[in-house]
């Protein structure tokens, strides 16, 4: 969340220079309702002020200082319940409000003005024709996408065998890359959250209709980053306690309401996905430092994996609700000839900390929010996904890396 001062200073701009950021996002009437909240609230005082002046009087009121005493009472009742109304509507406002890019982000309406910074790896080149992960999955009896509508509907699926032993591998990999090489603290969080959680991180309210629901009130997490970063709210952090690095693998839920029809077959978007999350708590002259180790962490998993990708910098319009700044991580996958997504690293700096009231005590010795930065490392699924195709040989069979062969008991080719 922005500061209301920042806001009410800065909204017109925000519209002029964002407009595929900010249009439609109740930005374009906030100067207004921020105008009228005032007024509720100037008003209110006033009447405050001249009906305490009027119950100070020594002596007995007259008949008209009673009269305007009554009538002061009604209409102080009707402004608080104005202010209050007002207040709630700026408040509602201001929570779907997006975060505001750092100058260093592209401008542009979409994913088209997102910017690659690097690439590593060049792709494989196949002697024969690579199959799609749909196709070699089933074909090797170790991913069953049948089964897992059965039991569940679309959208699900059914590991099996060497799938179910490669994902474990995949995920246990990942978090011994963290914690011994790259000093993460790992976190086994809950897998439900409350609301609380979830506006904190700023899921909720604008991102409602992607979470799943219980009928009690808890919430499947849509990934670790909440839980995690939850881990702090409402706290006051030492300085010298900073930065905090927590990675964590969980199952993550999402009802993918937007994306309909969109990837349709395979595993890249489920409904249920594992991964494998990073959150770090910094102090907020160190974050877009952070930022950078951050990527590099995620990027030496994929190196290990020997998995071809490129770094691109997301643009204005395509980065995410709560990000000042945001790096994709996209995985070549040779039967789609292209990049997709495997993780996504970003800076949100103190908007979900304000939501959080996750602060540190600086250097005078005052309270000052922390920043927040998440990022995946790795999407399970989809590196999974990414395995498969780039490794695989002619006769169906994969080929396991070599940084995950420990993890198979020795095992250097997957055949089902």
């Amino acid at each position: 969340m922005l500061p209301r001062d920042f806001l009410r200073e800065n909204a017109p701009r925000l519209l002029s220079e964002y407009p595929e950021r900010y249009a439609d996002t109740g930005l374009e009437d906030y100067v207004r309702l921020d105008r009228g909240r005032r007024d509720a609230v100037t008003a209110l005082e006033e009447r405050r002020r001249r009906r305490n002046a009027l119950t100070a009087v020594k002596g007995k009121p007259s008949p008209e200082a009673l009269e305007e005493s009554k009538a002061l009472k009604e209409e102080i009742r009707a402004l608080e319940a104005a202010a209050e109304e007002a207040d709630r509507l700026l408040a509602a406002v201001e929570a779907g409000i997006p975060n505001v890019p750092d100058p260093s982000v592209p401008h542009g309406r979409d994913e088209t003005a997102n910017r690659v910074e690097r690439t590593w790896g060049a792709p494989r080149e196949f002697g024969f024709a690579p199959q799609a992960h749909w196709d070699l999955g089933p074909a090797l009896g170790i991913l069953d996408f049948e089964r897992g509508a059965k039991i569940a509907g679309a959208r699900f699926t059914v590991l099996r065998g060497a799938a179910a032993r490669l994902s474990r591998a995949l995920i246990q990999r990942c978090l011994d890359v963290h914690v011994e090489e790259q000093g993460y603290t790992e976190i086994l969080p809950p897998f439900l959250a409350n609301a609380d959680s979830l506006f904190g991180t700023g899921q909720l309210p604008k991102f409602g209709a992607d979470l799943f629901q219980t009928t009690n009130g808890y919430y499947l997490i849509p990934t670790a980053e909440v839980p995690v970063t939850n881990l702090h709210r409402d706290e006051v952090l030492a300085d010298a306690d900073m930065p905090r690095l927590y990675t964590a693998y969980t199952p993550c839920f999402r009802s993918e309401a937007g994306a309909a029809g969109r990837d349709t077959r395979g595993m890249i978007r489920q409904h249920q996905f594992d991964k494998v999350e990073m959150v770090q708590i910094t102090h907020p002259d160190k974050s877009y430092e952070a930022l950078e180790a951050m990527t590099g962490h995620a990027e030496a998993v994929l190196q290990a994996l020997e998995l071809p990708y490129r770094v691109v910098l997301l643009s204005t319009g395509d980065m995410g609700f709560g990000s000042t700044k945001t790096y994709d991580l996209e995985v070549w996958l040779p039967a789609q000839d292209t990049f997709r997504e495997i993780s996504s690293v970003s800076n949100c700096e103190a908007f979900q900390a304000r939501r959080l009231q996750a602060r540190f005590k600086n250097a005078q010795g005052k309270n000052e929010l922390v920043h927040t930065l998440n990022g995946s490392g790795l999407a399970v699924g989809r590196t999974l996904v990414a395995v498969l195709e780039n490794h695989q040989n002619v006769d169906g069979s994969i080929n396991v890396p070599a940084a995950l062969r420990p993890y198979l008991g020795g095992s250097e080719v997957l055949r089902g």
